[in-house]
């Protein structure tokens, strides 16, 4: 690649005790590759706001990557969602990733709670209220499952970067044209912060199939083809992954993208070896 790019990476708040300390050596392996930020997710109706909470304190507190915490609106009136906001600033963490989210399976569709934000474009507007804080917010290629129509999803995005959001970040694809044809129809409506593409190294083609489903993102026929027959090969199927998503990167850095973000699913190597490949090293490697 021409220009090493700058990459964030995302992680999930563990369930245990077992699990924390297996994320935190992912931590510590993708740290020393200096990304912009560690993002780390909010569940679904606040379920994980606790251990979100711990977790972002904790990079802050003993990394030196600045995290970025995931806040929603789901289950939490404004005052709540303000007084996390407030206690973040006050100990030094000045990213946040602003969602709307969404309910609890089970629940049926998302509705806002009574006393709480409607939506990520008024949680945007309360945040910087606040204080002076970075925030981004998500965008969706292939439009977001509950909205009516593309230029409604840009409508929606445009009032959240209006509110003061700094960047979008974008649900994950992997057909570079069509980002790319997004990335023309948010220039035209007058957005001009980063979009910055998300990226889902493959290591479970069954979950990815599964989980697109849920949220609208199209799986090309060429990679079901790449990935049929390794459910069993993890090695080989790791492999066929890291070409995939370095080849889509280089792609996307050929028109001009120079942030990627990763989805890490709390797992180093993988992600680890395509920001390798792109020219993403240590420091210390990069003085040599």
């Amino acid at each position: 690649m021409a220009n090493t790019p700058e990459v964030s990476f995302e992680f999930f708040p563990p369930q245990d005790v077992a699990s924390e300390d297996r994320l935190w050596q992912v931590i510590e392996s993708l740290a020393p590759l200096a990304p912009s930020f560690f993002s780390v997710t909010y569940g679904a109706g606040g379920s994980t706001r606790e251990r979100t909470d711990r977790i972002v304190r904790r990079i802050h507190t003993e990394t030196t990557v600045s995290p970025a915490a995931h806040l929603t609106c789901v289950g939490a009136s404004r005052d709540d969602v303000d007084r996390l906001a407030r206690s973040w600033w006050e100990f030094g963490i000045r990213q946040i990733v602003a969602l709307r989210g969404d309910a609890p399976k089970g629940q049926g569709p998302y509705a806002p709670h009574p006393d709480g934000y409607e939506n990520a474009a008024a949680l945007v507007e309360g945040l910087r209220k606040i204080a002076d804080f970075d925030i981004s917010v998500a965008a969706y290629p292939e439009c977001h499952p509950d909205s009516p129509s593309l230029e409604a999803d840009i409508d929606n995005l445009k009032r959240k970067i209006d509110n003061g959001a700094k960047r979008a970040i974008t649900q994950y694809f992997f057909e570079n044209d069509g980002f790319l044809r997004f990335r023309d129809r948010v220039a035209a409506a007058g957005i001009a912060v980063p979009l910055v593409p998300g990226i889902l190294p493959v290591t479970n083609f069954a979950r990815v199939l599964q989980f697109s489903q849920q949220c609208g993102t199209s799986v090309p026929a060429r990679m079901a083809e790449l990935f049929d027959g390794l459910d069993g090969d993890p090695e080989t199927r790791n492999l066929i992954a890291g070409t995939v998503a370095v080849e889509q990167c280089e792609g996307l850095s050929r028109e001009g993208v120079e942030h990627f973000h990763f989805y890490t699913l709390n797992r180093a190597a993988l992600t680890k070896a395509i920001c390798w490949r792109l020219g993403v090293r240590p420091r210390a490697e990069n003085a040599a």
